[in-house]
């Protein structure tokens, strides 16, 4: 058995994405088609609970729009031409001891995230990206920011495919495992959701700094009401 999460678009008085992890039996190994039965298997049991379709973000997606909002997939536009999401990610990277790596912007995506430098150079300070520091919180702000700004272009297109068409309940990413991980395309994918719906995405995204400013205050308030929670929990 494993413990594995859906991300679900919300308010922003919720949160802007709700998780809900889910206990599922797991299918060792790393053939694809045993990546396929663990992602049955995690759509069932959210079926069973009531949240119902939901969309596979990552190349093992058995639709296309899952394998093309992949961050191996997506492509941010830079002053280098158009960069794999992944690659930028990963290259952007600043250590104690060296970063950021900008010659991983020109390797496949799985070389960059394989890359034994970014486990090698101590600790994560922050990201430099396209002569822009960006900071290490909120804990996401740049990797939701990459994302966001790679499918910013489509939104239009996105609103009526993920969001109109399909309706989709929330999204799940079968690689993510999240006591090893923090950055999650499902979960940056139903923050897009909710941001379009909350009527936010084009004022976020007017630029990094608007977008950080509001990540940050988001965190802080969200910060805020769950130790008010607990304090009056154990008052």
């Amino acid at each position: 058995m494993a413990e594995r999460p859906i991300f679900i678009p919300a308010s922003e008085k919720q949160g802007y994405v709700t998780r809900v992890d889910f206990d599922i039996p797991w299918a060792g190994g790393f053939a694809e088609v045993q990546k396929r039965k663990n992602i049955s298997a995690l759509h069932q049991a959210a079926a069973g609970a009531g949240y119902k379709p939901l969309l596979e973000i990552s190349t093992k997606s058995d639709e296309v729009a899952g394998r093309h909002l992949s961050a191996f997939h997506l492509k941010v536009e830079t002053s280098y031409g158009p960069l794999p999401m992944e690659n930028a990610f990963q290259g952007s990277k600043v250590f104690q001891n060296g970063g950021p790596f900008t010659d991983l912007y020109d390797v496949e995506p799985k070389v960059a995230k394989r890359d034994p430098r970014l486990r090698e150079s101590g600790a994560l300070v922050g990201f430099i990206f396209e002569g822009r520091e960006f900071p290490i919180f909120p804990k996401t702000v740049f990797y939701d920011w990459l994302y966001l700004s790679a499918l910013f272009p489509h939104r239009e297109w996105l609103r009526w495919r993920i969001d109109g068409e399909m309706s989709y309940a929330g999204f799940t990413d079968i690689e993510f495992n999240p006591s090893k991980s923090i950055n999650c395309q499902a979960k940056t994918c139903a923050l897009f959701v909710s941001l379009m719906r909350e009527n936010r995405l084009e004022t976020y995204m007017h630029s990094a700094d608007a977008f950080i400013s509001a990540m940050t205050i988001h965190a802080e308030k969200s910060q805020t009401i769950r130790d008010h929670t607990k304090q009056r929990r154990f008052a």
